[in-house]
C-alpha cells in the first residue's frame, strides 16, 4: 500500500489506530489531512494546510511521518509543544504503529544545563542573592541524576533567576575548548538528533540553522527528507527576528561579569581588566538611564533626536572597544579570556552595524537585499537595540533551495477568508499546494457569537469603560468562567482596576503571576475571570466548563506606533501595495482566529464568544473577519446569550 493510502487507512474508522487506541475517534478531516501530508512526503513539494480546532492535525501529520521510513524534522512554536510531542503524542503513535522509530528531542542551547557554568556558580555562591542560592542548590542536586540535562525536568519556573547562571548562550559558550565538553548535554542532544529518524525541534532552532547556513558557518540541524512546521503562523515573525541584528543590555553586562570572573581565574596578576569591565557595565547603565524610565519601543530616529542618548551610545562604543583591546593584550593566557575577547569583538561589530546610517542605494545588488529598519526596545532594567529585515521570503526561499526536502506548513490559523496568499507571500511559498479542513466541532450547536450593540468606535476615550460594562453584564450570565482578551496592556490595566471588587468571581490578571500558574488557578477555581493580552490569545488550552466565555475588546490590529510595522507599511506603500489590505488586515484576521480559538477546545465544550468591536458590522472589512471564523450563530440580543447559558448549564 502506498503511503497516502496507508496513512488514511491507519486513521480510518476500522484502521490500526482505532484498534489499538481505546479513546480514538475517527475524523474524516484528520484522515484526509494525513493522506495529503503523506502525498507530499512521498512525491516532494510543499503543502500549506489549515486544520481547524478538533481536526486532530497532530496525529494527521505524525502518522505519515512515522510511517514513511525517512528522516523528518518536526518544528513547533514553543518548547511546551515540543515536550508534548516528544513525551506524549509520538510514543502513542509509535506504539500503535508497532514501528521502533528512533526519535530525538532537540532544543536551543539555553534549555540545557551547562556543567562548566554550574561549577563556576557553585564555587562562588556569594555572588547570588539568597533566593538564587536556594535554587542553585536544587540545580546542583538535580545535575547529579539528570541524563538529558533538559531544564524542563526540574520544577522551577522558566524565568527562574538561577537559569542564566547555569546555562550557556552563544556568546559565553566555550565550545570545544570547554573543560566540561565531554559531558556537555547540548552536544549529546545534537548527537542524538544526528542519529534519529524523527527530530522534534522548534522554530527558533529552525531559524538558527537557516542563519548559520546562510552565513556559511555550518549547521545546527541534520539534513532531512521532510520538514513539518506546526503552528506555522508563528514562523514569519520568528524568522524576521533571527535574520536581524540585535544587541542587549544583558549581553553587555554578562560580558563584563564574565571578564572579571575569567580574569580572576586566568590572569590574577593583570588587574587592568577589572576597571575596563566596570567601565563597560557603567556605560550600559548610563545608556539605560538615557533611554528613560518607561517601558517603550520606538524607531531609531528617536534616539538620534536625543543628545544624551547619542552621547551614551558613543561612550558605550568606546568602552567595549577599550575592553576588547585590554583582552587582546592578554590573548593566549586562558581559554576563558580568549572567548571573552571573541565576544567583545562580536558585540563591538554588532554595535557598529547598528550605529551605521542606512544608505538608500538603487543598484541591482542593493535591491537583492531586503530593506531593514533600526529600532529599540526598553523593558524594565534592560534594553535591546535592533536592526530588523522587513521581509524574509528571499532568505527562506534560498534555504529551501539549498536543502531539498518535502515541506508541510500547518496551523489552525493560516487562511484569511479561505485564502493562503498572505502566509505564502511572507515565506516565498507561492508555488505551494494548499488545503483547508474546517473544525471538527459543531460550532453552531456548541457556540454563540455575541456582537453587542451601542458601543462607540474603539478610538473613543470611554471605549474600554463601555466594553467593561458589556463584559460585566455577560459575566453575570456566564457566572465568571471567562477570558477577557485585550489588544493592549493599557486596556488590561484599566480593566483590572475597574473589575477588582466589582465582580463576585476570582480575578486573575496577566503579570501578577507566571502564565502557567494563572492557567492552573483558572482551572482550579472553576468560575474565575482571567484578563490577558497577546500571550493568552494562543497556546492556552482550557477544556470544560471552567472556560465558557471569551470576550475580546476589539479587533487585534497591530499598534500603528510599532517601528517595524510602520517601516513595513512604508515599504509596501513605496512598492505600490496597499498596506492595510496586504498586511494589517490579514495579520489581524489571523490573530482574531487565535483568540477566538480559545473557546471551544473539546467536543463537549459550550461557550459564548463576545466580539465587542462595532467595526465588525459597520465596516466592509468586518465581513472578512466573520468569514474567517468558524460558522456559528450570531446575535446582538443579550437575552439570547442568557438563554444559551441557561440551556448549557441545564
Amino acid at each position: 500500500m502506498d503511503l497516502p493510502a496507508l496513512a488514511a487507512a491507519l486513521l480510518g474508522p476500522d484502521g490500526g489506530l482505532a484498534a489499538r487506541l481505546p479513546h480514538f475517534r475517527h475524523r474524516p478531516e484528520q484522515a484526509a489531512m494525513a493522506a495529503e501530508v503523506a502525498t507530499v512526503i512521498a512525491d516532494g513539494g510543499t503543502l500549506i494546510c489549515e486544520a481547524g480546532t478538533g481536526t486532530g492535525k497532530t496525529f494527521a501529520y505524525l502518522v505519515p511521518a512515522l510511517s514513511c521510513e525517512c528522516r523528518v524534522l518536526i518544528s513547533t512554536g514553543t518548547r511546551n509543544l515540543q515536550d508534548q510531542l516528544f513525551h506524549r503524542d509520538i510514543p502513542v503513535i509509535r506504539e500503535a504503529l508497532g514501528r521502533p522509530v528512533q526519535v530525538a528531542l532537540l532544543k536551543g542551547r539555553g534549555n540545557y544545563l551547562c556543567r562548566y557554568r554550574l561549577d563556576a556558580a557553585v564555587s562562588a555562591p556569594q555572588r547570588f542573592a539568597p533566593r538564587v542560592r536556594a535554587q542553585l542548590a536544587r540545580v546542583r542536586d538535580w545535575s547529579s541524576v539528570t541524563r538529558a540535562g533538559d531544564i524542563a525536568e526540574l520544577a522551577l519556573p522558566e524565568d527562574a533567576p538561577v537559569w542564566p547562571a547555569v546555562t550557556s548562550t552563544t556568546d559565553n559558550c566555550l565550545g570545544q575548548g570547554c573543560p566540561s565538553f565531554a559531558g556537555c548535554h547540548l552536544v549529546a542532544a545534537r548527537r542524538r538528533a544526528q542519529e534519529a529518524e524523527i527530530v522534534v525541534i522548534n522554530h527558533h532552532l529552525l531559524c538558527a540553522d537557516m542563519a548559520l547556513r546562510e552565513e556559511g558557518f555550518g549547521e545546527v540541524l541534520p539534513g532531512a527528507d521532510c520538514v513539518i512546521v506546526d503552528e506555522a503562523h508563528q514562523l514569519p515573525e520568528v524568522a524576521t527576528l533571527f535574520f536581524g541584528c540585535s544587541l542587549s543590555a544583558r549581553q553587555l553586562v554578562d560580558l563584563a561579569r564574565d571578564v572579571q570572573v575569567e580574569a580572576a581565574r586566568e590572569a590574577a596578576d593583570s588587574p587592568g581588566l577589572r576597571p575596563l569591565a566596570d567601565a563597560l557595565r557603567t556605560a550600559t547603565l548610563v545608556l539605560r538611564e538615557a533611554l528613560g524610565s518607561a517601558d517603550r519601543r520606538g524607531p531609531w530616529a528617536q534616539l538620534q533626536a536625543d543628545a544624551a542618548t547619542l552621547a551614551a551610545l558613543a561612550d558605550l562604543q568606546a568602552r567595549i572597544t577599550a575592553l576588547g583591546e585590554g583582552l587582546a593584550a592578554l590573548a593566549g593566557r586562558g581559554k576563558g579570556l580568549d572567548h571573552c575577547l571573541a565576544r567583545a569583538r562580536a558585540l563591538a561589530a554588532q554595535l557598529a552595524t547598528l550605529l551605521v546610517e542606512e544608505q538608500v542605494d538603487a543598484s541591482d545588488d542593493a535591491r537583492k537585499v531586503a530593506p531593514r529598519v533600526r529600532w529599540f526596545d526598553v523593558q524594565g532594567r534592560g534594553f535591546r537595540l535592533h536592526q530588523t529585515p522587513l521581509e524574509v521570503a528571499g532568505v527562506f526561499r534560498g534555504y529551501r533551495e539549498r536543502q531539498p526536502a518535502a515541506w508541510v506548513f500547518t496551523s489552525a490559523t493560516l487562511a484569511v477568508a479561505d485564502s493562503f496568499e498572505h502566509f505564502a507571500g511572507q515565506l516565498g511559498l507561492e508555488e505551494a499546494r494548499t488545503a483547508c479542513w474546517q473544525s471538527a466541532f459543531d460550532y453552531r450547536r456548541q457556540a454563540l457569537c455575541y456582537l453587542p450593540v451601542g458601543l462607540p468606535e474603539p478610538a473613543a476615550p470611554d471605549y474600554i469603560e463601555q466594553v467593561l460594562t458589556v463584559a460585566c453584564a455577560v459575566l453575570e450570565l456566564s457566572r465568571g468562567r471567562a477570558f477577557l482578551l485585550f489588544t493592549s496592556h493599557r486596556a488590561l490595566r484599566l480593566a483590572a482596576v475597574r473589575l477588582r471588587g466589582q465582580i463576585d468571581y476570582p480575578l486573575l490578571v496577566q503579570g501578577e503571576a507566571p502564565r502557567s500558574e494563572l492557567i492552573e488557578r483558572f482551572r482550579r477555581f472553576g468560575n474565575a475571570v482571567l484578563l490577558g493580552t497577546s500571550s493568552f490569545w494562543e497556546g492556552v488550552d482550557v477544556r470544560g466548563e471552567a472556560l465558557s466565555c471569551v470576550i475580546i475588546d476589539k479587533l487585534p490590529f497591530a499598534s500603528p506606533g510599532d517601528p517595524v510595522l510602520q517601516a513595513r507599511l512604508d515599504a509596501l506603500r513605496r512598492g505600490g501595495g496597499n498596506p492595510f489590505r496586504d498586511y494589517q488586515l490579514p495579520q489581524a484576521v489571523i490573530a482574531l482566529k487565535q483568540g477566538a480559538g480559545r473557546l471551544i477546545r473539546d467536543a463537549a465544550d459550550r461557550g459564548v464568544l463576545v466580539l465587542c468591536d462595532p467595526r465588525l458590522l459597520q465596516r466592509g472589512y468586518g465581513r472578512i473577519f466573520m468569514d474567517s471564523l468558524p460558522a456559528m450563530t450570531c446575535t446582538q440580543d443579550l437575552a439570547e446569550v442568557a438563554g444559551f447559558f441557561a440551556a448549557a448549564d441545564g
